[in-house]
């Protein structure tokens, strides 16, 4: 598994985006999307907010997805198994490049046919916790006709990355403007933050 962390630390070293293929296993992923699905049917996906704490709004004109907290609270098996994932790539990243990350946040993010994100940056005016944005693509058989790409800007550089299944995509919160393009079938994901309080 620090193989695959190594080509995530080191393609975000190279590139400012760091993108690995198969960060989770399939069996992990396959849970994952079930568990997601399940969430939508038992209505506790709830529309994305824009902003922090007091300052949090929703605006469907600029983010139209919808999300679902991850916490080991939840007791669920499968979220837990992601988290554990997450714990050992933090270890690995705090060993390897002295990151000081203490924490960390991720959600589901379901977004449904004809859903966006527009242009934004991920870390907060009043509050420079987080560090690095982290996405895991849960999407099978994912083709060019199905949208949905993460566009990163880096100055005139604008890169597409297809969500497909088991892909993550990593890099700083503060440094990079970003938007999900508008997809045209449903598009699954587990997004978060890796954090220094």
């Amino acid at each position: 598994m620090e193989d695959c962390f190594e080509t995530l630390i080191s393609s975000y070293l190279d590139s400012k985006v760091g993108i690995v293929e198969h960060f989770v296993s399939e069996e992990l992923a396959q849970h994952l999307i079930n568990r997601l699905f399940e969430l939508k049917e038992q209505n506790l996906l709830k529309a994305a907010g824009i902003g922090n704490a007091a300052k949090l709004t929703q605006n469907s004109a600029i983010r139209s997805d919808t999300i679902y907290w991850l916490d080991r609270a939840n007791n669920n098996e499968y979220e837990n198994a992601f988290l554990d994932q997450v714990d050992a790539f933090v270890s690995y990243l705090n060993r390897s490049c002295y990151t000081g990350i203490t924490g960390y946040e991720f959600h589901f993010a379901l977004f449904d046919k004809g859903s966006f994100y527009r242009k934004h940056l991920d870390q907060f005016q009043d509050n420079s916790s987080r560090q690095f944005s982290m996405i895991t693509y849960l999407n099978e058989n994912w083709q060019p006709e199905d949208g949905g790409e993460l566009c990163i800007y880096d100055g005139d550089m604008a890169q597409k990355i297809a969500p497909t299944n088991r892909k993550t995509v990593f890099f700083k919160s503060n440094e990079l403007v970003h938007e999900v393009l508008e997809s045209h079938k449903p598009r699954l994901s587990v997004t978060g933050w890796l954090r220094r309080d």
